[in-house]
C-alpha cells in the first residue's frame, strides 16, 4: 500500500482524503501568525484589512486622527479672546502651535524668508509620518511607513511637489539645472541629473522603509523574550528613531524643493 506522507493521518476518513480537515489546518496556522489589529474591527476599516491592505486602513485611521485634531485646535483657536495669548496649560491648540512653529523654522532655515510659503505642506509631511511612525508603537497596530507602498507614495509625492515649485517659481527655465553650468557638458550633465532626481523619491521610500521595519522587528523581539522593563528602554527607542525618521524626510524634501527654487547659480554654487 502506497503511504501518503504528504498529509497528516488526521486529513483521512476511512482511507479518503479529506480537503476540510486540511483547510481548517491551514486557517489555524495563518490565525496563529496574524496578530490582532485593531483595524480589523473598525467599521469601515475592516473590509480593507480583510483584503490585506492593514497599511492603508491604519493610514486612513491616522489621517482622521490628524483632521480631528486640527478640527478641535482651530476651535480652541477661534474660541480664545486673545488669539495671541498662548493658554495657561497644554492644550490642542498650544500643541499645534508649537508644530507649527518648529516646521517654520526649519523650513526658513532651509528656504530662507519665504520658506513659510511651503509649511502647509511640509509640516503635513511631518505630521504624517511622526504619527504613522508613532501609532506601530501602540499594541495592535502596525506601523503604515514599514509598507513600502506606503513610502514610496510618500517619496512621489515629494518628487512631484519639488519639480511643481521648481517650474512655478522659474518656468521653463528650471530646466537649465539639469544642463549644469557650462552648456557643452550638458551632454554628459543631463543623464547624470535626471538619474539623481528620479532616484530620489526610492532613497526617500527606502531610508524610511527600512529604519522603520527594523526599528518594529526589534521591539516585537524584545518585547516577545523579555515582556517587562526592558521594552521601556525600546519603546523609548523607537520613539526617538519614528520623531527622526519623520524630521530627516522632511529634511530631505525641504532641500530638493530649496535646490529647485534657486536661481542657476545658487543651485552649482
Amino acid at each position: 500500500m502506497e503511504s501518503v506522507p504528504a498529509y497528516k493521518q488526521e486529513d483521512y476518513v476511512g482511507g479518503l482524503h479529506c480537503p476540510a480537515a486540511i483547510e481548517e489546518t491551514s486557517d489555524t496556522s495563518n490565525m496563529e501568525h496574524h496578530p490582532f489589529a485593531w483595524v480589523s474591527i473598525i467599521p469601515g476599516l475592516s473590509a480593507l484589512y480583510a483584503h490585506g491592505h492593514e497599511h492603508t486602513a491604519t493610514s486612513l485611521l491616522v489621517v482622521a486622527g490628524l483632521i480631528l485634531f486640527a478640527y478641535l485646535a482651530n476651535r480652541q483657536l477661534a474660541a480664545a479672546s486673545d488669539a495671541a495669548v498662548p493658554d495657561d496649560s497644554l492644550t490642542l491648540r498650544n500643541l499645534a502651535e508649537l508644530l507649527v512653529e518648529g516646521v517654520s523654522g526649519m523650513a526658513e532655515g532651509v528656504l530662507g524668508h519665504d520658506g513659510r510659503r511651503y509649511v502647509h505642506l511640509y509640516g503635513s509631511f511631518f505630521l504624517f509620518i511622526l504619527c504613522a511612525n508613532l501609532v506601530g508603537l501602540l499594541p495592535g497596530f502596525s506601523p503604515p511607513t514599514s509598507n513600502f507602498n506606503v513610502t514610496l507614495a510618500l517619496g512621489v509625492l515629494s518628487f512631484i511637489a519639488y519639480n511643481y515649485y521648481g517650474f512655478h517659481e522659474q518656468g521653463l527655465g528650471y530646466l537649465k539645472h539639469f544642463v549644469g553650468p557650462i552648456w557643452w557638458l550638458g551632454v554628459l550633465m543631463v543623464p547624470l541629473e535626471l538619474i539623481d532626481n528620479l532616484v530620489r523619491p526610492f532613497s526617500l521610500a527606502l531610508r524610511l522603509f527600512g529604519n522603520m521595519t527594523g526599528d518594529h522587528v526589534v521591539l516585537e523581539i524584545f518585547t516577545d523574550l523579555t515582556k517587562v522593563i526592558i521594552p521601556v528602554v525600546f519603546y523609548m527607542l523607537g520613539a526617538f528613531v519614528s520623531l527622526v525618521q519623520a524630521f530627516v524626510f522632511t529634511l530631505l524634501s525641504m532641500v530638493y524643493v530649496s535646490l529647485a527654487v534657486a536661481g542657476h547659480g545658487d543651485h552649482h554654487h
